[in-house]
């Protein structure tokens, strides 16, 4: 491991000394992937120096034992090398994690679909509920929500809703919230105060660029028809709604949220890549060996991952058996120290792996 930490220090002064010759920043384009890389490595580098400092200090504590010194010294001494000790350690394995092979997608947008499951109008209250969790979510972290496709359901909840959100980061952040998603309630509907239990289903895909996935344009078939409001109503009186069908699969995506034809074609085209680059990923992580794959990071869609229990106010996460006591803030996007547990849970167990 050392080894390598030194390796990635010298590329680092490498690559400082070459993000600020001239020459270098003439060309933009080489100039962005530097400091780019430079960026990367640089918490990784400033993690080893800070263990490399408290390596030094141990050894010239050890060395300053060894003279004749008063009691006091002595007991201080030992003191600062028990600190010393413990610090190397933690440093350690903060290092084991940094060296972890990154994700390639955590840094990009997501695509969030969320679908009403089991329970009827509830059902759909429950993914509208979701879809503001994971909107004040965004909010908080000063990221972008854009709606991509809704379908609303008469009681103020959604069957569907598709949106995506932008910042950097954010599918490293939402990527463990794949799965069912189980809500129990008095809904407001029931008389008789009876608990009543819905599920919707979440799924959470990186964007994905040109350069992840291309399609032929043989391979689709584009249709476009009149956008129809709640109830059936025409909305628009131009064909303006668009549905999209990715032939080889069998994908169908519609969009008729945009007034805009071009803008419908766009946002269900954009779905259709994430779509398309989810099923390739996918496919690859099935060939990966079952003990090689954590449980955190399978986001098996039909796995119900997480309860959310309105009489007792808390919120249970079943892969890695977390309950946090505080409902009403979680569902206002107060997520944080759940992501923060599944990723650490998720590293564990990357780390079980290399070693």
């Amino acid at each position: 491991m050392l080894e390598k930490l030194s390796f990635i220090e010298n590329k680092y002064k490498e690559l400082s000394e070459k993000i600020i010759d001239p020459e270098v920043m003439s060309n933009i384009e080489e100039w962005q992937r530097l400091v780019k890389e430079h960026a990367e490595i640089e918490p990784i580098v400033m993690k080893y120096r800070e263990y490399t400092r408290a390596q030094k200090t141990l050894e010239e504590d050890k060395e300053l034992l060894k003279d004749k010194l008063d009691d006091e010294m002595r007991e201080l001494l030992k003191e600062e090398i028990n600190e010393c000790e413990e610090l190397i350690e933690k440093l350690e394995e903060e290092l084991k994690i940094l060296l972890l092979p990154k994700d390639p997608n955590d840094e990009k947008n997501v695509i969030v679909e969320i679908r009403a499951g089991a329970g009827g109008d509830e059902a759909g209250l429950f993914a509208g509920d979701l879809f503001r969790m994971y909107s004040r979510y965004a909010e908080r972290q000063g990221w972008k929500v854009e709606l991509m496709s809704t379908s609303e359901q008469g009681v103020g909840g959604f069957k569907e809703a598709i949106f995506m959100i932008k910042g950097k980061g954010a599918y490293s952040r939402l990527k463990y919230e794949s799965g069912v998603h189980r809500v129990q309630r008095v809904p407001t509907t029931e008389s008789s105060g009876r608990i009543h239990t819905s599920t919707a289903t979440v799924a959470v895909l990186p964007e994905a660029e040109d350069i992840d996935i291309e399609i032929n344009p043989n391979d689709i078939r584009v249709d476009v028809f009149r956008s129809s409001g709640n109830g059936g109503q025409s909305v628009n009186t131009t064909d303006s709604a668009v549905r999209i069908t990715h032939l080889p699969t069998g994908m169908v995506v519609s969009c008729q949220d945009e007034k805009s034809q071009h803008k419908n074609r766009e946002k269900a085209m954009k779905i259709l890549k994430s779509r398309l680059y989810d099923k390739l990923i996918r496919e690859q992580h099935a060939e990966i060996a079952e003990e090689r794959r954590s449980q955190v990071g399978s986001g098996d869609r039909s796995e119900r991952i997480r309860t959310y229990n309105f009489p007792q106010g808390r919120v249970t996460d079943h892969r890695i058996n977390m309950t946090i006591h505080k409902l009403e803030s979680f569902l206002d996007g107060d997520i944080d120290e759940m992501i923060d547990a599944l990723t650490t849970s998720d590293q564990a167990e990357k780390l079980k792996q290399v070693g």
